[in-house]
């Protein structure tokens, strides 16, 4: 197995939203993405497959190694290779791969959040950069492009935290700013102990709302210039947002289940934005 085909199997065995907005790219886009999308679920996978933090640690020092050896041209892994062909064509940089790293170690030191600015900087670290990593490669032409694609990367996690209470809270870990928590009567105990009422209810809602404001933010952000080229994107922003439409309209019950769109309707959303161009999306997103 070519390392190409390596990130392939790697990123269609995940299921995630982000692969159907692959399907629509050029080939060497496809490839440089799907390169992208492997790495971030081999370094996350190590922090939530591995027990014991010392090793994990350990595995993501390697992975320091391998992005150095990448812009050296000496890397080992499968991944690593198939993402530094891709460093020169698309101006890829090594900093934002340390930031996705150091964003993983944050979760084997950091298990609750005090407040928003320190939960948008975990954001920022495992979803904001690659979001700017990601609009590279797409191919933009104004420096805004790169606003849109962090916010636009905060409001997927976003959209991730909120759907993954559940799962997180069965690993100790709640992404839940703990000053807001405490202002809607929610306590640690009634996450991990899966209590859906209407104070977690509201608390979600809350959540929520700050996720529509980063979709609303991103979409403003996008210059008129750059919207073809970041059609990938706006699929994916299609799919987060009808995700969250759907948990909300289920009440947030996100403690003891995980509620996901079929395959069909991720693809359905993902062809209407290639073929539309996202115009309806970004003005339905964006607000007045």
């Amino acid at each position: 197995m070519n390392p190409d085909d390596y990130c392939q199997q790697k990123a269609a065995r995940s299921g995630s939203s982000f692969y159907y907005a692959f399907l629509f790219l050029p080939p060497e886009r496809r490839k440089a993405i799907t390169a992208l999308y492997a790495f971030c679920r081999e370094v996350d996978d190590i922090v939530d497959e591995t027990s014991e933090p010392s090793v994990a640690r350990m595995k993501l020092a390697w992975w320091r190694t391998q992005v150095e050896q990448m812009f050296q041209g000496s890397p080992d892994h499968p991944v690593a290779i198939a993402l530094a062909r891709y460093i020169e064509p698309f101006g890829l940089r090594p900093d934002p791969l340390y930031a996705v790293i150091e964003g993983m170690e944050m979760d084997l030191d950091q298990f609750r959040y005090p407040d928003w600015a320190a939960l948008r900087k975990y954001c920022w670290h495992v979803a904001g950069v690659v979001g700017e990593l990601s609009a590279a490669i797409f191919g933009h032409t104004d420096p805004r492009t790169l606003v849109y694609a962090e916010t636009l990367g905060l409001a997927f996690q976003m959209t991730n935290i909120i759907r993954d209470v559940g799962d997180d809270a069965r690993r100790g870990r709640i992404y839940l700013p703990a000053d807001e928590m405490e202002r809607f009567g929610v306590t640690v105990d009634d996450i991990l102990d899966a209590r859906h009422s209407e104070r977690f209810e509201a608390l979600m809602a809350f959540q929520t709302q700050r996720a529509r404001d980063l979709y609303r933010d991103a979409m403003r952000a996008l210059p008129d210039a750059d919207r073809r080229a970041q059609r990938p994107g706006l699929m994916m922003a299609a799919i987060y947002h009808a995700l969250l439409g759907e948990i909300e309209r289920d009440r947030w019950h996100v403690l003891d289940q995980r509620i996901a769109l079929t395959p069909i309707r991720k693809f359905w959303l993902a062809w209407k934005i290639w073929v539309t161009g996202g115009h309806g999306l970004i003005g339905r997103l964006a607000g007045p």
